[in-house]
């Protein structure tokens, strides 16, 4: 017997999208790095991306879908690398929730991949605080990898901001 699920639009799309995060996501973790658990967080510019470019809802899932299927392809699923990842990509996507249902224009992708940024850090520091070292010590490297964090935050930002602008004028061409 055959099951077959009824598809949306959506549907197709946040798998594509979720694809190419969990591909970025993927290569970042082959990358080498200074400190332990430091990332660029390349695969956030395709959730703040579809962010600015689609909705909320859709970003959630592309977040969260990222983290679960990059854990399970990486063999790190349940690893306390995966609630690291997990508790980052809820705290961003919270604040990213919060930012995008204030009054006005909201923010730019700029402002959105800081945003996130910051609270995928915070909410790594209290994971590991709360779940795996809970000692005072641990905040004294929190000010360095905020720092850190804005940064990569900032960069990815930019490159989100002129993906954004390329995309939204290459689909604005007649073909």
């Amino acid at each position: 017997m055959q099951i077959t699920l009824p598809t949306t639009q959506d549907d197709h799309r946040i798998a594509w999208l979720t694809a190419a995060a969990v591909m970025i996501h993927i290569f970042e973790s082959a990358i080498p790095t200074f400190l332990p658990g430091l990332k660029p967080g390349l695969a956030n510019i395709v959730v703040i991306a579809v962010l600015v470019m689609y909705d909320w809802r859709t970003a959630a899932w592309v977040s969260i879908l990222r983290v679960l299927v990059g854990s399970l392809v990486l063999g790190t699923f349940l690893s306390p690398t995966f609630l690291m990842s997990l508790s980052g990509a809820l705290a961003s996507v919270t604040i990213l929730w919060l930012a995008s249902r204030l009054p006005g224009k909201g923010f730019s992708a700029i402002g959105y991949s800081l945003l996130a940024a910051i609270a995928h850090i915070s909410g790594q520091f209290v994971c590991a605080y709360v779940l795996f070292i809970p000692h005072a010590g641990l905040w004294r490297l929190f000010p360095i990898m905020l720092t850190i964090a804005v940064v990569l935050g900032m960069i990815n930002g930019i490159i989100c901001q002129r993906l954004v602008i390329r995309l939204k004028s290459s689909a604005c061409k007649p073909s």
